[in-house]
């Protein structure tokens, strides 16, 4: 991830729903990021397309207002896209590219749709918004790549992959599993109070766990490391590990839980 917005072009967002709206506050949080570049296409006003406004963004521009366009972000849900991109497929540079966020949409069919331009696919996480996103990226076009990884990693970690269908576990494993943690976070607090927390006590040491872990492997460093860091041999965490371990338990709710995320992406792409 880097500290500074670095790509110099306009940008269309088609889409400005929850994860559009996380995109919105992730660019005007990114150091150099002109909110005057910005055009948002959205036929309902948001919070985020007010800031957006109030930043120096147009909202719904005029054909004339898309002409200089470089990149244009698809965060349309995936029912309607064809009818909200084909409108705004002649007004497109020659040389624009497209970056998909939708879920379930195969990127020759946008491609297609969008008269062989090229097109890279990116399932962000909503964490896009502060800045702290991961988003695992795919593209045959070498521009699109570029361009993507450019527009996304002022406020992502951008995951590079080696083909459209790693697309889907990449989101189980990241798109998806920020709810699996917050629900393991939500088991411990309750397992708390089962050992005599209150409520409100239970909750706030959960959560604050939660900051601590993230914290803790900010730095890059391995998963192994961050573990045996905090598991001293024959304490309180190495005790409590071995228990959520018993019988390959972690790794088989961890399993579970992303081929059921993968099975649906790949129900909801046919």
């Amino acid at each position: 991830m880097t500290d500074a917005f670095t790509l110099d072009c306009d940008i269309a967002l088609i889409g400005c729903g929850r994860l559009g709206s996380a995109l919105v506050e992730g660019w005007l949080a990114t150091p150099g990021f002109r909110a005057e570049r910005l055009k948002i296409i959205e036929q309902f006003e948001t919070p985020a397309t007010d800031h957006a406004k109030a930043a120096g963004a147009t909202i719904n521009p005029s054909p004339d207002q898309l002409k200089d366009v470089g990149v244009w972000v698809l965060a349309i849900k995936p029912a309607v896209w064809r009818d909200a991109l084909a409108p705004h497929v002649d007004v497109m540079g020659k040389d624009a590219v497209l970056a998909s966020v939708m879920a379930g949409v195969r990127l020759d069919d946008v491609c297609e749709a969008a008269g062989g331009r090229g097109v890279a696919r990116l399932m962000p996480t909503t964490a896009v918004a502060q800045r702290q996103g991961v988003a695992g990226l795919y593209s045959p076009h070498q521009k699109a790549q570029d361009v993507a990884t450019a527009l996304f990693e002022g406020m992502a970690d951008v995951v590079p992959l080696e083909s459209e269908d790693l697309l889907d576990p990449a989101t189980g494993v990241a798109g998806s599993a920020p709810a699996f943690v917050y629900a393991f976070i939500q088991a411990l607090a309750k397992a708390g109070e089962a050992e005599g927390l209150t409520a409100d006590a239970a909750v706030r040491l959960a959560r604050g766990a939660l900051r601590s872990a993230a914290a803790g492997v900010s730095g890059g460093q391995s998963l192994e490391d961050a573990i045996g860091r905090i598991a001293s041999k024959g304490g309180t965490t190495r005790a409590g590990l071995d228990a959520l371990e018993a019988d390959g338990g972690a790794e088989r709710a961890a399993k579970a839980a992303v081929r059921a995320a993968v099975d649906k992406a790949r129900e909801l792409s046919r």
